[in-house]
């Protein structure tokens, strides 16, 4: 914590009667900040003080005036705090930026008031002196509502009287001693459906053994209900539903739930992930909570009254009751909330966009992500038949009948091995673990840059990630999405593209995907590729691959944190229900996507306007020290790579690859001194390097085996010394005064303390390779601190020890260096001395919340004059880096240029779909149609037109401001759909 910032105190004494041992002080303080007065107020504690010599007062700056007489003091706020002891049992809050509560002391002198308050209302409260009713003056008060704003007391004619426009409302009668809970149907109240408040019916029809029950949000209630079989009848459901009351069955009807507890339950769902049960079980207890006398069980009632909720509200928001010809009509994915930001020809995209020149047709690429989940378990329990569910791939599950099918003739297929890194995904796609389950997951394919589930791109995996299942949910998702440009993000992308187009002709016509007329590119997300082989990270790296900005590829995986809340319940369910539940949520969780989209791309451009300036400035640093036609080559190989993967990568290094080509050319004329026919010079070098190497850190890498790594090493300085003798002779006399010497002494010299007698004659040899050697060492630093960072996070649990050893392993390519640098003064001229606190820095530090795409380079990368060296190593290291650096500033570059043709397209979209509703107010324009369901077609969609120009609006007036403010937020309230 750093020293407190000396404040002055304009100090107010309250004293307060029932704590003549303790004051409270409301302070204000004053803090100077650049110049500036801030003020904030503050609770002190602690006995009155005198004040001390009053400050300068133009240090207030003028701010305040003091008042007059002697209301006020000034004191130093140091000694002030120093003066007054504060007891244990209060605590001084203050404000900081952020405005918090500051009446913590004051509320817990005031603890005693609203318990006596709580208390006070268990009996008659302010109403004791009442004695008769003061509504018909006539009969005693002894009943009072407990959902009432007042707690007045009424006598039981005129409870009845009053709650008839409330009638779920939970009642309280006075026995003498205390208010016992009573119910109004007991009072004599009956709900009378089919007519208006206060009217009668001429004939009134009971419920079923009038034993109704309305499930609402403040219980369960057994009501007394009436239907209307009078001349104006209409049928039972349909008084219930103009009542706002959600029957459970359409014949004789026992149950219902009010739309509100519906409504409410429906978006707890969301936000908490709370399963039906537990919320029906939170009414029953507000119904009763002792146990004695629990409300009659309706769980399984409720279970279907939310389940056809769900699917009412899915048909209602996306104009199916506008249709028509009704919900049968329903085409496949026409209920999923669409992402506005992508592509969508006739929608979103400008005219004859698909003639844009190639410098222009990639902002108009579609980004996909493929993932599953198998946290998103079905236990084998009921059946399509029994449980087929409502929706028949209208959202973002696939249309299960012909999803099944395709797998049941496919199911004999075998799946490719992968020829990368040993992937379970892929290898072990049949082991996975089945037994008692229907479903081991679900497979997804995602908008990888704005994170929204795909229609009809959701379907359940049987026995891990098969390629016959993800292959079914990618074409099915691609029926929807005609774009040029496709850019899929798979974390086994190097292994699932192989033969896609192949394993396409197996699926439905409908499918198939013209492939040969796009531009289909295969990448795979950032934090899945370092598990990928070298090959790999380049060629399916977002970040090395043009036109894709700042996309990471990693979006399904966030999506995952909001839904896997609700595995628990969904495995348990049948397979229809299971369905339309989690489309349900997938809706959801569009949907509040997209009403951020205006606060998140307005953040996000004004971030890459910022990185696109910083890592420009560092790519023109870093070619200040290099020389300009290096600079042209390397642009025009990596340009040619970057459009044919087959051309030579720029990305790799290739010291051994040189010092191979120099043996090569030295045999081709003549003048290779190799003396063996296996071991050239280099190789000889090479060796004794990394012998060396052992020699110094054997022991820092085996402690529990030093002996026999002592041994190993002595037969390998064997072995190299033997063939060191055809090269040099003359070692063996060196060797044998050496073993003199050792003689005298009788002590058997340790492997590590060998002499190697590295010749001169070999300089050029081993100048190369302790070139090399140093480079190696500094990408040894780099390569570990970027692990080090990951073993932190699970070296408890994982990875016990491993910190410690990384840390030593980072400390032997750092001494390794440094040894390099001490052998002489011209490493000095190419590489400056190492500063361990300072140079130390990884790649990817998450400390300092760095990533490839906004790291900034080190003097490991921008040493001056080294690009001047003709040294193979060092110009291939400085390529590399300056690669990375110039396909860094070029994705914030695409960035900025995506997110801007993004924010177009979002507006573009909400105004197409602000007229698409304005026109499904015809939508039902018959002849037979009720004037009132006519009205409420048309308010409607007015209304859901309204909301989408409110958003453009909204959005709009975000991304024209300078900056965004900090606070921004977005009132959902007026975005109900």
């Amino acid at each position: 914590m750093g020293k407190k910032k000396q404040k002055l105190v304009r100090h107010t004494a309250e004293q307060l009667a029932d704590t003549p041992s303790a004051n409270i002080h409301m302070a204000s303080m004053y803090t100077f900040q650049s110049g500036k007065p801030l003020v904030r107020t503050e609770s002190l504690v602690g006995a009155h003080v005198a004040p001390t010599t009053v400050p300068p007062t133009t240090l207030l700056r003028n701010e305040d005036s003091p008042p007059a007489s002697n209301q006020w003091q000034i004191y130093q706020a140091g000694s002030f705090l120093d003066y007054m002891p504060i007891p244990d049992e209060f605590r001084v809050e203050t404000e900081t930026s952020k405005r918090k509560c500051t009446a913590g002391v004051t509320w817990q002198l005031e603890c005693p008031t609203f318990l006596d308050e709580m208390i006070h209302l268990e009996g008659h409260g302010d109403y004791a002196e009442d004695s008769v009713c003061r509504h018909c003056q006539e009969h005693a008060p002894t009943i009072r509502c407990a959902d009432c704003f007042l707690q007045e007391l009424y006598c039981p004619s005129c409870t009845v009287e009053w709650h008839r426009c409330l009638p779920l409302h939970r009642l309280q009668r006075w026995n003498g001693n205390y208010f016992k809970r009573i119910t109004l149907k007991s009072l004599g109240l009956h709900i009378q459906l089919g007519h208006r408040i206060g009217d009668t019916c001429c004939n009134p029809h009971r419920a079923f053994n009038d034993d109704f029950i309305i499930i609402d949000s403040t219980g369960i209630h057994e009501v007394g209900l009436d239907f209307c079989a009078c001349g104006t009848m209409q049928t039972h459901v349909k008084q219930l539903l103009h009542s706002r009351l959600f029957p459970a069955t359409v014949t004789d009807p026992k149950t219902a739930a009010t739309f509100g507890v519906l409504e409410q339950y429906h978006l707890l769902s969301f936000e908490s992930k709370a399963s039906t049960f537990e919320f029906y079980q939170a009414l029953a207890r507000l119904s009763n909570n002792t146990g004695m006398d629990p409300p009659k069980d309706r769980y399984p009632t409720f279970l279907q009254v939310v389940h056809k909720w769900r699917i009412l509200k899915l048909l209602k928001c996306f104009a199916q009751g506008h249709c028509p010809d009704g919900i049968v009509t329903t085409e496949p994915g026409q209920c999923a909330v669409l992402c506005p930001a992508c592509p969508h020809p006739g929608k979103n995209l400008p005219e004859n966009w698909e003639n844009a020149s190639l410098d222009k047709r990639w902002l108009y690429a579609l980004f996909i992500g493929i993932n599953a989940n198998f946290h998103l378990k079905r236990k084998l329990v009921s059946s399509d038949i029994v449980d087929p569910g409502v929706s028949k791939g209208w959202s973002y599950f696939v249309e299960e009948k012909a999803y099944k099918s395709y797998l049941e003739d496919n199911k004999d297929r075998n799946q490719e091995r992968s020829t990368c890194a040993s992937h379970n995904t892929v290898n072990m796609a049949d082991t996975k673990k089945s037994r008692g389950l229907a479903a081991t997951g679900v497979g997804t394919v995602d908008c990888a840059r704005h994170n929204m589930k795909l229609r009809n791109a959701v379907g359940d995996l049987q026995k891990g990630e098969k390629y016959i299942n993800m292959d079914y949910l990618f074409f099915s998702a691609m029926k929807h999405h005609d774009v040029i440009v496709l850019n899929i993000s798979y974390d086994i992308a190097c292994q699932w593209s192989k033969h896609l187009w192949s394993r396409m002709s197996k699926l439905p016509s409908a499918f198939h995907l013209d492939h040969d007329n796009k531009q289909v590119n295969f990448l795979i997300p950032k934090f899945h590729l370092p598990a990928h082989i070298k090959p790999c990270q380049i060629d399916f790296s977002f970040n090395f691959s043009r036109h894709v900005g700042r996309t990471d590829g990693e979006a399904p995986e966030r999506g995952w944190a909001n839904i896997n809340l609700i595995a628990s319940s969904t495995k348990e369910m049948g397979p229809g229900s299971r369905r339309d539940t989690l489309d349900d949520h997938f809706g959801d969780w569009n949907w509040k996507r997209v009403v951020q989209l205006g606060r998140l791309t307005a953040r996000k451009l004004a971030n890459a306007v910022e990185q696109k300036a910083d890592h420009q400035r560092e790519l023109l640093e870093l070619e200040s020290c290099l020389q300009a036609q290096d600079i042209s080559e390397w642009r025009i190989d990596i340009e040619a790579w970057e459009l044919d993967r087959m051309q030579p990568n720029p990305f790799k290094a290739a010291i051994h690859l040189e010092l191979a080509r120099i043996e090569a050319a030295e045999l081709e004329s003549g003048t290779n001194v190799s003396l063996h026919a296996e071991v050239p010079p280099s190789v000889l070098i090479s060796s004794a390097i990394d012998l060396e190497d052992q020699h110094a850190h054997a022991t820092d890498h085996q402690l529990a085996k030093v002996q026999l790594h002592a041994n190993t090493l002595c037969r390998k300085v064997d072995g190299w010394q033997e063939i060191q003798l055809l090269y040099m002779p003359f070692v063996s006399r060196l060797r044998a005064n050496e073993d003199c010497a050792h003689s005298s002494t009788d002590a058997t010299p340790a492997v590590e303390a060998i002499n190697l007698w590295l010749p001169s004659a070999l300089h050029r040899f081993k100048w190369m390779l302790r070139y090399a050697q140093a480079n190696d060492a500094l990408k040894d630093i780099r390569n570990i601190l970027r692990l080090r960072s990951h073993l932190y996070k699970f070296k408890d649990n994982n990875i016990v020890s491993q910190a410690a050893n990384t840390h030593a392993r980072i400390s032997m390519a750092a001494e390794r260096y440094e040894v390099i640098l001490d052998e002489g003064p011209a490493w000095q001229d190419i590489f400056k001395p190492l500063n361990r606190n300072r140079d130390l820095k990884s790649l990817k530090d998450m400390w300092e919340k760095e990533t490839e795409g906004t790291r900034h380079l080190s003097w490991i990368w921008k040493t001056p004059g080294v690009a001047e060296d003709a040294s193979v190593g060092l110009h291939d290291a400085l390529r590399i880096e300056w690669c990375k650096a110039h396909a860094c500033a070029m994705r914030w570059e695409e960035e900025v240029d995506l997110l801007k043709e993004e924010q177009r397209r979002v507006i573009a979209f909400l105004d197409w779909q602000a007229d698409w509703w304005w026109c499904q107010r015809q939508g039902r324009n018959s002849e037979h149609l009720d004037d009132c369901l006519r009205e409420g077609l048309k308010a409607y969609a007015e209304r859901q037109a309204s909301l989408r120009r409110a958003l453009s609006a909204q959005f709009q007036a975000l991304w024209t401001t300078p900056t965004l403010p900090a606070a921004t937020s977005i009132d959902t309230a007026t975005f109900t759909v």
